[in-house]
């Protein structure tokens, strides 16, 4: 079905301009993702290349040569550290697709589809691995730690959601704190060691961390809203994947609060017992739209992207600054 999401915010503005100023630095990063994934061992860069080169848009490294750039940054640490980041995001998507048993990523077969379980949770570990060299041989304590503690909260975020999978109890309050560590945690890292290694000071530091942690949690919102009122093309995955795995969003978690007895025991029958039927996905579709579940959580993920924006009036206006605000209305206007 079509987007059921209306935002009458003005128009996605897209990541052009941020694209645009770190274009030089991302060829650089790019090449260093591709000698990093070589190995004799010939399916891990089989299996790498299939996810890293799928089309995916390199938000997040770019968010580090971005933030880099707001802190004047002139050294080369900053190339190393955004291949890093993009090496633990890759990584997470591998074991991710494995634990949800996905069959899709970015439009094609996941990798776990053609090479299988084991290579999958195989090759994300060798991608931590380079990307932890890389971080080292940067040789700041500061962005290791930084990196090293958000591949920590990364692995709990996703304990967490096995936890709260299939649970209708889960409360807001506590999918939030699932998505700040899942997905947030490494857009809050990516953007902090920006000026780290641009030996900033530490409320520059905060502030980049605080943008990339509110742009995360807002970026995971639409996510979730866009599998019940999105569609495959936007996704790079099936509509109603999270619902078919029975994952509790918050689109699920409003509409259960908000719901009936009846429509209750629906999330009960679908999500907790996985009897999944003919025009389930449509009826939890229609659900949603009674609560409107879905246009509460963009809502949501508004509000979230107010804080990032709030975060970077540190900084004076300046095209890099004005990119990484372009940013936000990007993340958020996927909900058209």
């Amino acid at each position: 079905m079509g987007v059921v999401i209306s935002l009458e915010d003005k128009p996605e503005r897209g990541i052009e301009a941020l694209v645009g100023l770190v274009r030089a630095d991302m060829e650089r990063v790019n090449a260093m993702i591709l000698s990093r994934t070589g190995s004799d061992v010939t399916m891990i860069p089989e299996v790498a290349n299939h996810l890293i080169s799928s089309g995916g848009k390199r938000l997040r490294p770019m968010l580090t040569l971005a933030t880099a750039g707001l802190a004047n940054y002139r050294g080369e640490g900053h190339i190393k550290l955004a291949a890093s980041v993009e090496f633990m995001h890759t990584a997470t998507l591998l074991h991710d697709d494995v634990v949800d048993e996905s069959d899709m990523r970015r439009g094609k077969l996941a990798a776990r589809m053609l090479w299988g379980n084991e290579a999958s949770v195989l090759v994300g570990d060798f991608l931590l691995g380079q990307a932890f060299k890389m971080m080292v041989e940067v040789g700041s304590l500061a962005a290791l730690d930084v990196l090293s503690s958000a591949a920590a909260i990364i692995a709990e975020g996703e304990v967490m959601q096995l936890a709260a999978a299939k649970n209708t109890s889960t409360t807001e309050d506590e999918y939030l704190a699932v998505i700040r560590a899942k997905t947030a945690a490494l857009f809050a890292a990516a953007c902090e060691v920006g000026p780290i290694v641009a030996d900033r000071p530490r409320e520059e530091r905060a502030a980049c961390r605080s943008y990339g942690m509110n742009l995360g949690i807002a970026f995971q919102l639409i996510d979730d809203a866009l599998d019940y009122g999105g569609t495959a093309a936007k996704l790079g995955k099936n509509v109603g994947d999270d619902f078919r795995e029975g994952k509790i969003t918050l689109p699920v978690v409003l509409s259960f609060r908000r719901g009936s007895d009846k429509e209750r025991a629906f999330w009960t029958r679908t999500l907790v017992e996985g009897q999944v039927g003919e025009g389930d996905l449509e009826e939890a579709q229609a659900i949603m739209r009674r609560h409107r579940a879905l246009e509460d959580t963009v809502e949501r993920a508004r509000h979230y992207g107010a804080m990032a924006r709030d975060a970077l009036e540190l900084y004076p206006d300046t095209p890099m600054r004005a990119a990484l605000l372009d940013a936000v209305d990007f993340c958020i206007a996927r909900a058209h």
